[in-house]
């Protein structure tokens, strides 16, 4: 019986107390008395009848509030009493009651807040306990997720349904350059914790290679792995290694089952356009050098003839002349063209121009105590260098210019000439002879405490460039140069995108490996085991029906009862109108920040991505989705995933709560509140609320996703529309 029924019940047994026995009275007088009294009676009792139910109704009225005083400090509470202890027990176990009402409910809460005291030094204790015990097994996982932040091979694993459970931060760059939409939220929407590996490589593929490393499995294959070559959506071309994760028990034929699987990524999109230039190079110098040579050898040939007429034989020099000058602006043109595919074989490292003088700074006046300057340093050059010997060989050629012609400084200049770059390593002082710069680039390179068995020459054919010295007379100035292979300017990360708040995101759950998406319907799995995707809007104003448009949209998501925020999603919306000043002072988003970002056609594909397989959640959802749904007609795209919403599952929890907003549950909930009426920050905390609502939920018999819907439907703030 609800605490309503109750006090309609308390009010009806009010008014049959009040009214009951003068009525009864009333009828066994009148059922005992003849004609004559009752007609005495009836001249004497109706006259006074209204002043007896004017005294009847006050006194109901009277009565009927003392009843509800009562009622609202001794039933609702110690109603409210018990949604106070329901948050000490679980959400907030550092809220106190605060004494209110009669004395015997304070008094109550006196004791109540003791014990809860009480409770939390026993928990300390146990904690600290737990803690110490737990020591030694952290330290293992933060090796773990220091060593796969560290790696620089992209690293996926995925239990057998293909749902991600561990992935690095190179994976995690890797996966957003393989987006259709990487200007969009950083095409964060491929990869994730619990999210499906099939969306970047087709399912029928990962089976194959699972059906393969199976089969070596049986045939007791020392190393159990598959490799193969795919395409992504986007264009690029990936080396994929796999290898099984294997159970440690065994399956029904005694062999040990797969639990997962293991993904290293190569991206040689690159590599494969380089050798196809390779390939195409070398199809010009045969293709193209063949028919000259032909008119060489025939014009050879005719010039054989003795009694060749004189006119003929100089136009047949002229032919071969032609030819062979073809033939070697033909050569020039493609070690021009292709000159950096042209390297050794020696394995070079792609690195900044600007970082490689900075170390050959550092290491000339560690090693030598000589100073450096810079000269007309081209900070976007990238280079192709094995650092550490093209490092040996300039503190070299430093210390042999220190040592023998007293050179007292030393300079670098950096510059771009086409696929080439110019490295020059610039002095001032005496002249030095050709045949001294050979010896120099001869000789092994002995300076300071260390000796190597290069030289110079090798150093130099090792990155398939050249040196010499040059001179500017003017200045009294000469200098080294050095060409070195220029490499593609990389992409520069923000660190930001790597980290947003945690030194080392933790981007692993190994509990997924016991999750299946087929073991149960998704209306029927627990609240605690469901994928989640929380997010919120902010708009131009309060009226979807009315043209307000989203200007922005953020989300995080919440896997296997972890809030991930490192996977998030936050992206700005062009509404193709102008924001109210009201609207501005509420979001703090202004008309400037929202030029030349996407409209919400081309966010919304990126977005759906990204809430791929998930329950969509949101306070106030029923705000959001109406944003969203009057998009459908014009975008063709639907969310049809479940929404549940903490404003409608907070008035479950705590019917008898005067507020629901977001701020006010947090408040209960011992949440800080940061970025508010930002669309992440919104839905970090919603996120929040929500892990904080999952126990509560619990305690009312409300643990699976059909049940909160149930339940948030039957609330009174289910009835709000937009």
């Amino acid at each position: 019986m609800t605490a309503r029924t109750r006090f309609i019940l308390a009010v009806c047994i009010l008014a049959l107390l009040m009214t009951g026995p003068f009525v009864l009275t009333a009828l066994l007088v009148w059922l005992e008395a003849g004609e004559a009294d009752r007609a005495r009676l009836t001249e004497v009792i109706v006259p006074h009848l209204p002043l007896g139910a004017l005294m009847t109704i006050v006194g109901f009225a009277v009565g009927m509030s003392v009843v509800r005083n009562l009622f609202r400090q001794y039933v609702q509470g110690l109603l409210r009493m018990a949604e106070y202890l329901q948050l000490m027990l679980g959400a907030n176990r550092d809220f106190r009651v605060k004494p209110d009402g009669p004395p015997e409910v304070q008094a109550l809460a006196h004791t109540v807040n003791a014990l809860a005291q009480q409770r939390d030094e026993l928990m300390q204790d146990v904690e600290a306990q737990i803690a110490q015990g737990k020591q030694s097994v952290e330290e293992e996982k933060n090796r773990l997720a220091a060593l796969m932040s560290e790696l620089t091979q992209s690293v996926v694993v995925c239990n057998l349904d293909g749902r991600i459970l561990l992935y690095n931060n190179r994976a995690r760059m890797q996966f957003r350059a393989l987006s259709d939409a990487p200007a969009v939220a950083g095409g964060g929407e491929l990869i994730g914790l619990g999210r499906s590996i099939y969306s970047v490589f087709e399912r029928n593929l990962i089976t194959h290679a699972l059906e393969s490393i199976q089969h070596r499995l049986r045939r007791s294959t020392v190393q159990p792995v598959a490799n193969f070559i795919t395409t992504t959506r986007a264009g690029q071309l990936l080396r994929v290694q796999m290898a099984p994760v294997l159970s440690v028990g065994q399956d029904e034929v005694g062999e040990r089952a797969i639990g997962g699987f293991i993904l290293m990524l190569d991206n040689i999109t690159r590599t494969f356009e380089n050798e196809s230039r390779r390939d195409q190079m070398l199809h010009t110098l045969t293709e193209g050098n063949r028919a000259s040579l032909a008119n060489v050898r025939a014009a050879a040939e005719m010039l054989e003839y003795p009694d060749l007429q004189e006119e003929l034989r100089e136009r047949f020099r002229t032919v071969i002349r032609d030819e062979v000058k073809a033939m070697s602006t033909r050569l020039d043109e493609t070690a021009n063209e292709f000159a950096d595919s042209l390297k050794a074989r020696w394995p070079l490292e792609e690195m900044l121009g600007a970082d490689l003088i900075a170390a050959a700074q550092r290491r000339i006046e560690n090693v030598l105590k000589l100073p450096t300057k810079l000269e007309e340093i081209d900070e976007s050059l990238w280079v192709k260098v094995d650092s550490f010997s093209l490092l040996q060989a300039l503190t070299y050629l430093a210390s042999r210019l220190s040592d023998e012609f007293e050179v007292r400084e030393v300079r670098f200049r950096l510059s771009g000439a086409g696929r080439l770059v110019h490295l020059d390593l610039i002095w001032s002082g005496q002249a030095m002879s050709t045949e001294t710069v050979m010896s120099w680039e001869l000789e092994p390179m002995r300076f300071g405490d260390e000796n190597s068995p290069l030289a110079v020459r090798d150093v130099i054919e090792r990155h398939d460039g050249e040196m010499w010295l040059e001179r500017e007379k003017v200045r009294h100035r000469a200098f080294f140069r050095i060409l070195l292979p220029a490499a593609v300017p990389q992409e520069q990360i923000d660190a930001a995108a790597f980290l947003k708040g945690e030194s080392r995101p933790e981007y692993y759950d190994f509990d997924l490996f016991k999750w299946s998406d087929k073991s149960r319907a998704l209306d029927d799995r627990l609240l605690s085991e469901l994928t989640y995707t929380v997010f919120d809007t902010e708009t131009t104003g309060l009226h979807p029906s009315q043209g307000d448009e989203i200007i922005q949209i953020g989300a995080t998501r919440i896997v296997n009862g972890k809030l991930l925020r490192q996977e998030s999603f936050e992206q700005l919306v062009d509404p193709c109108r102008y924001l109210s000043p009201e609207s501005i002072q509420i979001h703090g988003i202004t008309q400037d920040m929202l030029v030349r970002q996407p409209t919400i056609e081309k966010v919304l594909p990126a977005f759906l991505a990204f809430t791929e397989d998930t329950v969509l959640i949101a306070h106030n959802a029923a705000f959001d989705m109406r944003f969203l749904q009057m998009k459908e007609e014009a975008t063709g795209i639907r969310f049809d995933q479940p929404v549940l919403d903490t404003l409608l599952l907070s008035a479950v929890i705590h019917p008898n709560q005067e507020s629901h907003r977001l701020e006010a549950i947090a408040e209960r909930l011992n949440l800080p509140i940061i970025g508010r009426h930002t669309a992440l920050g919104d839905a970090i905390v919603t996120a929040e609320v929500f892990l904080k609502m999952i126990p509560l939920l619990a305690e009312k018999g409300i643990r699976t996703l059909r049940q909160a819907r149930e339940a948030a439907e039957k609330s009174y703030y289910a009835r709000v529309k937009y």
